[in-house]
């Protein structure tokens, strides 16, 4: 996320290499999505290479690979995984939450290969998992047998929530698209463990995607008040706000909490003027 096209020259300096573009990211944010782990597990000198870039309290929430969660549907993991843990260990303590994002497929018939795969997975690492299938927002019983499960391994239920995306037509290409391929599921906000990870998804246009943060923010002030530490991704379909968006809306928690620290001043897209 942290080489998005429409954010270089705006927010952060271009051109820059590649070992120095997290560095300037992580100026503007504390955390990032690992959503490139996703698609390939990257090699442990890469990995090396963002940890170089940012500081131990940096959060990195990186995504399983695709090849342990949708293809083999957790079973017969356990190579790929270890090829995994061993990438990324070099993130030491940055890595804050590992993500198990399941496909909408995944449903509360196949729960007892999520137990089984969570106490397969080291105690030295936190987790949180994403599911998509309707029923676990819809069903009680369902709701209260993943909850069940994800407690046994003291993991974290991440919500993703589109419901301002979906609250009426889209108006840009990058909604449309957004609209074909983002779950519609409704909010859910119960924190599990100390450690809740929210993923919001918000509109193109900027005052719609404060006025839907509304809520969130009201809700990590409360976790905070309760001693917990959330980690909150901010999107909008086409990402391009995504930056200032999350620096607003840690603003309006400070608002509502002022104890919560201030982010640092991000680094400046351009060198400062001579006169």
């Amino acid at each position: 996320m942290w080489t998005l096209a429409p954010w270089q020259g705006r927010f952060l300096p271009h051109p820059l290499p590649p070992k120095e573009r997290l560095r300037a990211y992580a100026s503007w944010c504390n955390a990032v999505e690992g959503n490139t782990t996703f698609y390939a597990t990257p090699t442990r000198d890469t990995v090396e290479t963002w940890a170089g870039q940012t500081d131990p309290g940096f959060r990195f929430i990186p995504k399983l690979p695709k090849t342990i969660t949708h293809e083999r549907r957790l079973g017969d993991v356990e190579e790929e995984l270890r090829a995994f843990l061993a990438a990324i260990e070099p993130l030491g303590p940055r890595a804050h939450t590992l993500w198990v994002q399941l496909p909408a497929a995944f449903a509360p018939a196949d729960l007892g290969a999520l137990a089984a795969f969570l106490r397969r997975l080291p105690g030295s690492y936190r987790y949180g998992v994403e599911v998509r299938h309707r029923a676990f927002f819809e069903d009680a019983r369902a709701a209260r047998l993943l909850e069940q499960v994800l407690a046994g391994a003291g993991a974290e239920w991440i919500p993703f929530d589109t419901v301002t995306l979906f609250q009426s037509l889209p108006t840009s290409d990058a909604e449309r698209d957004a609209w074909l391929k983002k779950p519609r599921v409704p909010r859910r906000s119960r924190a599990l463990t100390d450690r809740p990870v929210v993923r919001y998804l918000g509109r193109d246009d900027v005052d719609r995607t404060v006025e839907g943060w509304r809520f969130w923010v009201d809700t990590v002030a409360a976790w905070l008040r309760e001693g917990r530490s959330p980690t909150v991704f901010v999107h909008t379909p086409d990402n391009a706000e995504a930056l200032p968006l999350a620096r607003r809306f840690h603003d309006d928690v400070r608002a509502v909490l002022p104890r919560v620290e201030p982010l640092p001043e991000p680094v400046p897209a351009e060198p400062p003027a001579l006169f």
